[in-house]
């Protein structure tokens, strides 16, 4: 069964498309059910900027920089439900990317597409529509997707987020557990806006056969979260096949403990994850098990973490996609074949200083005992620094900066200086 839910358009016409959503219609009809009474609709316009200086290149990818700036809008409409004992709505994401400088010496920042002529699109755009069915608080979606799951993480770490085309069905009936399951038949990555078949990762390393990215169209799921003690505590138990490539198990536990001024925090989970079915990429071998401990007192917040890959292979996962290791930052993500690491972080929220809005936090990360199969332990380490504000008032109230800067460095993979600039702003349209 296939999803032909969504299609790339260009701006000229999803700017169209978004008239017909955002128009007469909501306008005349918003009284007359609660699909529209309910209706929400947002518009983000983020500026990107972002830089990747190369070293000690390791693989055939000799670039030495990879350095684009970039414009995205991000419209994202929410329907209600019409009136009933099953309700029916409808979801409409808008995605459109726009070039602002790039050239063929710093493309594949994954801010924009790449032309076959090994250029940056100058524009690229997506409107992707799901119909969503709800009966009491069970709610069955089939089309544009985008998922916050422990076996597919969302990550919104670009100019525009990727996206993911199928079903997906989430129950709360019982108090404190939430039932998920669903299946995926293709994706539209971060910087793409067509849509294609799900590929895999083993650790940093996209699977591949003679170049070619190793596909499937299905990626199944089925999982279960419950939170507890008054919501301090939860548990997860998740099954994910990305038919044909892996399959994968996926166990977790958070918990939150008060304890005078302060409030401490644990995040443990646990990977298992093997071939699956055809074995298009060959067999497959990971366990991978990472924790990571807060304690918050005030504006401050200590982060210790840990984190271990067992078996023949990295932490397997969709392509482009980030996990919710504790150790994985956006550059390095310390989950190789045998490899363990460690972070330290710290953050500060301002507030407590009487600056809302104003946060930083640094970190430092380091993983050793990789088996690199090239006769030597990999070894790696990263440094970040993240600063943020969001402006609290005025005319320029909800506008958002954020700047990073990182330095990676490893013995068996290519080393990253890296800084970020992003500025971003959400309209409420109604």
């Amino acid at each position: 069964m296939t999803f032909p839910l969504t299609r790339p358009c260009k701006p000229t016409h999803c700017l169209f498309y978004t008239g017909l959503l955002l128009g007469l219609p909501f306008q005349i009809l918003a009284a007359e059910s609660d699909l529209f009474k309910d209706a929400t609709a947002t518009l983000q316009a983020r500026n990107y900027y972002f830089s990747r200086d190369f070293s000690d290149i390791v693989g055939p990818n000799q670039q030495s920089k990879a350095e684009e700036w970039a414009q995205g809008f991000i419209l994202d409409v929410k329907s209600g439900y019409t009136p009933g004992t099953v309700g029916f709505g409808v979801d409409a994401l808008g995605l459109l990317g726009i070039k602002l400088d790039s050239s063929t010496d710093r493309v594949n920042t994954g801010l924009l597409p790449v032309t076959d002529e090994g250029r940056a699109a100058d524009d690229y755009s997506r409107l992707g529509v799901a119909l969503k069915v709800k009966l009491s608080k069970t709610e069955l979606k089939i089309g544009e997707q985008q998922l916050m799951l422990p076996v597919l993480y969302f990550g919104d770490i670009r100019l525009l987020p990727p996206t993911y085309q199928g079903a997906s069905i989430v129950s709360n009936e019982i108090a404190g557990l939430t039932l998920q399951g669903g299946q995926l038949r293709s994706t539209s990555l971060r910087n793409e806006a067509g849509d294609e078949e799900l590929g895999a990762m083993l650790g940093f390393v996209p699977l591949r056969n003679a170049g070619r990215l190793i596909t499937t169209d299905r990626f199944n799921y089925a999982g279960a979260d419950y939170a507890f003690n008054a919501k301090r505590t939860s548990v997860g138990a998740w099954y994910a096949q990305l038919e044909d490539i892996y399959n994968q198990r996926h166990f977790s536990l958070k918990h939150s403990e008060p304890v005078g001024d302060w409030i401490l925090g644990a995040n443990l989970g646990y990977f298992d994850s093997a071939e699956d079915g055809k074995q298009l990429a060959g067999e497959i071998d990971n366990q991978a098990f990472y924790s990571l401990l807060s304690a918050k007192h005030g504006g401050h917040t200590f982060y210790l973490g840990y984190q271990a890959m067992f078996g023949d292979d990295g932490l397997p996962r969709v392509f482009a996609n980030v996990s919710p290791l504790g150790n994985e930052v956006p550059t390095f993500t310390f989950d190789s074949a045998d490899e363990r690491s460690w972070q330290l972080r710290y953050d500060y929220d301002f507030a407590a200083m009487g600056v809302p809005g104003l946060v930083a936090g640094v970190r430092y990360l380091s993983g050793d005992n990789v088996d690199t199969n090239r006769g030597f332990e990999g070894k790696e380490w990263e440094r970040d620094l993240d600063v943020g504000y969001v402006v609290q008032s005025g005319s320029f109230k909800g506008l958002g900066v954020k700047v990073r800067n990182v330095t990676a460095r490893s013995n068996y993979r290519t080393d990253v200086d890296e800084n970020r600039l992003i500025l971003s702003y959400t309209l409420t349209l109604f």
